[in-house]
């Protein structure tokens, strides 16, 4: 019987209004850098998983290109950008409000300490989770067991206890069914297919609707 559910953030919870691409191509404008790749800033992402700020990812972007521009700068435009476009996906806050009442409710998040933090505080969501953890707080990110752990310790459950919900097949879904956790496979327009070792699999506008209704079936 789940006694715990923990989410992922980003795509699983909230959205940006626009894509990512596009966010990261205004923030290098605001901030004077020239044009920045996104397959080159989420691999600069996966190397950064436990950092305290994203300026380690924009410098290691930035080391190749002609330019004078501080990685701090970039960074922070990057934040301010997206703080500007992040909104809940339809739902989900009275969906985590219901669930908190019968569940432990907790997040974990990939990415560096003050970005995923800026996004609970422009979300409102500081006080909405038993436990919010962030990976640049921890000495691992998503999809090493020590990041589950982590944040299974602070809502004091065990793993086949706990059920994770997230988009990423690596991260995610291989990351909490290693952890012994059971998980839930959000699905994305365009994203990765269907993964056989989440126990369910549910479309991301439906989370609010079949998230709590899978972990009800897993009783």
């Amino acid at each position: 019987m789940p006694r715990a559910v923990v989410f992922d953030l980003d795509y699983t919870l909230a959205v940006p209004d626009r894509d990512r691409e596009t966010i990261l191509a205004e923030a290098a404008r605001t901030a004077g850098a020239p044009p920045l790749s996104r397959e080159a800033y989420l691999e600069a992402h996966r190397h950064n998983l436990t950092r305290e700020t994203r300026r380690p990812i924009f410098a290691d972007l930035l080391e190749d290109c002609d330019a004078d521009v501080d990685p701090g700068a970039v960074a922070a435009a990057y934040r301010e950008t997206i703080a500007d476009a992040l909104a809940p996906v339809p739902g989900v806050e009275a969906m985590l409000e219901d669930l908190g009442r019968e569940y432990r409710v907790g997040l974990l998040t990939n990415g560096p300490v003050r970005a995923q933090r800026d996004k609970l505080e422009t979300l409102g969501w500081e006080e909405t989770f038993d436990a919010a953890v962030v990976t640049g707080e921890l000495e691992a990110g998503k999809p090493d067991r020590r990041a589950f752990e982590a944040v299974l310790d602070e809502l004091e459950v065990a793993p086949g206890d706990a059920v994770y919900v997230g988009d990423e097949v690596e991260a995610d879904v291989y990351g909490a069914t290693n952890a012994d956790m059971h998980a839930v496979q959000v699905l994305l327009e365009d994203g990765p297919a269907p993964d056989p070792r989440a126990v369910a699999h549910v479309d991301q506008p439906a989370v609010p609707e079949e998230v709590p209704a899978v972990v009800a079936r897993l009783e």
